[in-house]
């Protein structure tokens, strides 16, 4: 007979006998073994099964198989996504995975600021160099990639943070492939909802699934969705798992309960940001808008020809310098001062 003490500190029996209608939360830190002969079976890989919640957590994967479909669902071949901590966690991830000190990365001076420190000050003391140049100049890159073997990745934004300029992803995915170098988009702001990069070949896409994706607020992580099955599995997967760049799973749960709501959410993002940034270009104190849906934005017809919807982000420079903007910003009255978007 067991003691007291003994059934205090043992866990439970699951009694469930019929499936939940909503994703479970498995949080443990670690997975129990039917026997010594399965953990050795499970670790040589000649069984699958879950160990440790580093390693890989059945909400964690629902929800990056969920990203992973509404990223390709109208793909005939096979993506794979994995989910972390952050963006930012993904992109060190892909970055680390993908390329090797000596190597370098193509972007854009106008990326968003925490990826571009994160590319010069970290990756650095890889010894991964970080080259930047107008992206939407294909001639450019063109000359660039012929002429530097070592750019091994071209990360872009598009529309990118905060200036909403656009990127030819059609046009850059066929000069990178000429050479032999790999695309990664950040698609945080459009989602796939208003826009599809692997229709126009990017090999890897990267969200901050903090934002729209999630969409309340609540939590923050992050997304890799890659067409190279194998490099996904297997070079992403083990650097996540040894830099512990995986997500918890309230964090990934959350992000599963705000994509319910996606679609509706950015329609009327889209319509709330289109008739801002209409009264915002006709408003006498404003002295540039910039929302990729407008016509007057030089990336217009780019983004019409990519996106489904101009999305919900726009920035705006008010007549008068830093002073006129910060007295604008001390006088906001409906909107909250936050950092961040979502």
């Amino acid at each position: 007979m067991a003691s007291f003490e003994s059934i205090c500190v043992q866990e439970v029996t699951d009694p469930r006998t019929t499936k939940p209608h909503i994703l479970p939360l498995y949080l443990t830190s670690s997975f129990e073994f039917e026997s010594i002969d399965q953990g050795m079976r499970i670790f040589s890989k000649e069984e699958k099964g879950h160990v440790y919640s580093r390693y890989g957590n059945p909400t964690v994967e629902a929800v990056a198989a969920k990203i992973t479909q509404l990223e390709s669902y109208d793909l005939e071949e096979a993506v794979h996504g994995i989910l972390f901590s952050s963006g930012m966690a993904a992109l060190h991830t892909l970055v680390l995975s993908m390329l090797q000190s000596g190597q370098s990365i193509l972007t854009q001076g106008n990326l968003y600021g925490g990826s571009t420190e994160l590319l010069v000050k970290v990756c650095a003391r890889s010894g991964i160099r970080t080259l930047m140049t107008d992206l939407t100049d294909l001639q450019s890159v063109e000359t660039i990639l012929a002429t530097d073997d070592t750019i091994g990745l071209v990360f872009f934004e598009s529309p990118a943070n905060p200036t909403l300029a656009c990127i030819d992803m059609e046009g850059l995915v066929e000069v990178a492939r000429r050479h032999g170098v790999r695309t990664a988009v950040d698609n945080t702001f459009p989602t796939p909802y208003l826009q599809r990069p692997f229709n126009y070949g990017v090999d890897v896409i990267l969200h901050s699934t903090t934002k729209y994706l999630n969409g309340h607020g609540n939590s923050i992580a992050g997304a890799l969705v890659g067409r190279d099955v194998e490099f996904m599995q297997t070079r992403v997967w083990e650097t996540m798992k040894l830099t512990g760049t995986s997500p918890g799973p309230m964090d990934a749960w959350l992000v599963h309960q705000g994509m319910k709501t996606l679609p509706l959410r950015m329609d009327r993002h889209c319509a709330n940001a289109l008739a801002l940034a209409e009264h915002l270009e006709q408003h006498t104190g404003v002295l540039n808008v910039n929302y990729c849906g407008l016509p007057s934005h030089p990336h217009y017809h780019i983004a019409r020809r990519q996106m489904s919807g101009f999305g919900g982000m726009l920035s705006f420079e008010v007549k008068g310098g830093l002073e006129a903007g910060i007295r604008f910003m001390r006088n906001v009255q409906l909107c909250r001062l936050a950092p961040t978007l979502g």
